[in-house]
Order: structure tokens, then sequence, then C-alpha cells
């Protein structure tokens, strides 16, 4: 009987053995839902845009060519951690999802800190950071929040669940990249923009509408290679986004052929870009691309591609 007894108790001496004091439980959700909260935000913030967040990756040093995939690829982690660690039966996994985002993040502006010194980092949305020691410290608490968290909760199952949630955000990134690609094209623009005090119509033919900043060296770099595209029957409207009083003169040192609007605030909300340089090619009043590139061979390989420049 005793023996009995005695067999019986180990399971529970066992159980008795995972049940964590209550201050350890009540912190570790505490930095669960801090983490899910700025995790789900962050995440579903690129799910939604991702073609913008691409450009603000491809300002931080990651090739173009791979900052569309960055941005989906962060936002689909970010959204699926913090669901996770959201979970009690998932929350270890979360936790070393997360925590492994912040030391890649942490990881990566380390290596290109003094490239990246100063620039403006807003990772998680209505939080300004640059790249500098609070950006370290802020990140750094917040690994110590994931640490807390998968430490003292018990240990994770249900993986076949757990699979299933990742399949579920791919697939809403998929849909949400997918409707926005199909917003981004196809837009009507306005019939017509103000030029020197005249209706100026883009309802016909090819053009490119070029936002950009004066005092902008990058942009005027790429206006003066464009200067030297051979547009053929494609006309260009540019569009300053600040200071137009200089516009006159940004045209005339970069000898790009190119009629001037102030029409910005209708345009952007038709077209809205993350920062200049940025361009729109529109064919009969209607959008066919947007132009977030101006690096290298581009955009003059895309407007080739789309017959706006021989």
């Amino acid at each position: 009987m005793g023996s009995m007894n005695d067999s019986m108790a180990y399971p529970r001496a066992g159980f008795a053995s995972m049940v964590l004091p209550g201050w350890k439980t009540a912190l570790s959700w505490i930095c669960a839902a801090i983490l899910a909260l700025l995790f789900l935000v962050a995440g579903v913030w690129k799910i939604t845009d991702a073609p913008g967040w691409a450009v603000r990756i491809n300002e931080l040093k990651v090739p173009h060519s791979l900052s569309l995939a960055a941005a989906l690829g962060f936002g689909i982690a970010e959204t699926v951690g913090a669901v996770l660690v959201l979970i009690p039966r998932f929350r270890r996994w979360g936790a070393m999802v997360t925590g492994f985002l912040l030391l890649a993040f942490m990881g990566y502006f380390a290596i290109n800190y003094t490239a990246l010194h100063g620039a403006e980092c807003t990772c998680f949305p209505f939080v300004k950071r640059v790249v500098g020691p609070g950006f370290f410290a802020g990140d750094g608490a917040l690994l110590v929040a994931a640490i807390l968290a998968g430490v003292w909760s018990r240990p994770a199952r249900d993986l076949r669940t757990a699979i299933l949630i990742l399949g579920a955000v791919a697939v809403f990134a998929g849909v949400s990249y997918g409707v926005e690609a199909a917003r981004q094209t196809g837009t009507k623009a306005p019939d017509h923009v103000t030029v020197n005090g005249h209706p100026y119509s883009l309802e016909q033919g090819k053009i490119l509408l070029f936002f950009f900043d004066p005092e902008c060296l990058h942009c005027l770099d790429a206006a003066k290679r464009m200067s030297h595209y051979n547009w053929g029957g494609t006309r260009v409207v540019a569009i300053p986004i600040q200071q137009p009083q200089f516009a006159p003169g940004f045209l005339e040192d970069t000898k790009l052929k190119a009629v001037v609007t102030n029409d910005l605030q209708p345009l952007k909300q038709l077209f809205p870009f993350v920062s200049a340089p940025a361009g729109v090619a529109l064919e009969n009043g209607r959008e066919k691309a947007p132009l977030t590139n101006f690096d290298g061979p581009e955009p003059e390989a895309t407007l080739k591609r789309l017959g706006f420049v021989e």
C-alpha cells in the first residue's frame, strides 16, 4: 500500500516542480505582453506595407534585390513570434524567435554602425529611434524580456499547431502583398496638373512623375543620370517635395528636361512614396509601375522594360 502511495506521489512531485512562484509567472506574462504588442504591430506593419518597407530597408544598406524579401520575411517572423510568445504553450518558442530577431538586428547594426550611425530606424510604429547607443540599449532591454518570458514559462509543445500559425501568417503576407501590388498598378492619375499656372494633361501618352527634393544629393545624382536617357516620346513631370522655389535651378543644374508642378499633395495621396527620389510611370493616365530604386542601373532598366526610354 505504501509503495502504491509513493508511486502516486511521484507525478505530483514532478508537476509541482514545474509550478513557478507567482511573481515569476506574472513577470513572464508582462514580458510576453510587451514583446507581443511591439512585434505584432511591427510585423503586421511590414506585411501590409511591404513595398514601403522595402524602400526603408534599402536605405539601411540592404541590397535592393533583397529588400522586398527581407521586408516580408521579417514581417512574417515578427508576427509569428508575437503570436507564439503570447500563447503559454508556445511561449518558449515565441521567446526564441523574438530573441533571435533582436540579436540579428543588433548584430547587423553593430557591423554597419559607422555607415548607419544617426540613421533613423523606425522598426516599431510610433517609436522614433536612430542608430546609436540608445538603440542598442532598447533592443538589449527587449532581449532581456524575451529571455525572462521564455525561461519562466513551461516547455513548449504542440509543434503542429505552431506550424499552422506560421502557414496562416505566410498566407496573410502573400495575400496582403498581392493586394498592395495590384493597388499600386492601374491607379488613375488626375486628368491634369498645374504647370506655370495652366492645366497640363496627364491623360495621354507616357509620362514619368519624378518626386524629388531640390536639396537632396541623391536626387541630384539621379536627375543627372536621367538627363542622359533617350526618352523618345516620354514626358517628365517633376514634383518638388519641398523648397519648390529651387526646382527650376535644380533642373538647370542637372540638365533634366522636365516641366515642374507643385501639385504635390494630390499626387502623393494617389501615389504614396517613402522618400525621394521616387517616381511613377504613367501610361494614358494610369499608373504603369512605381519606381523606388534610383541607384546603379535603375531606374533606366525598369523604364526600358516598360518602354518609357529607348
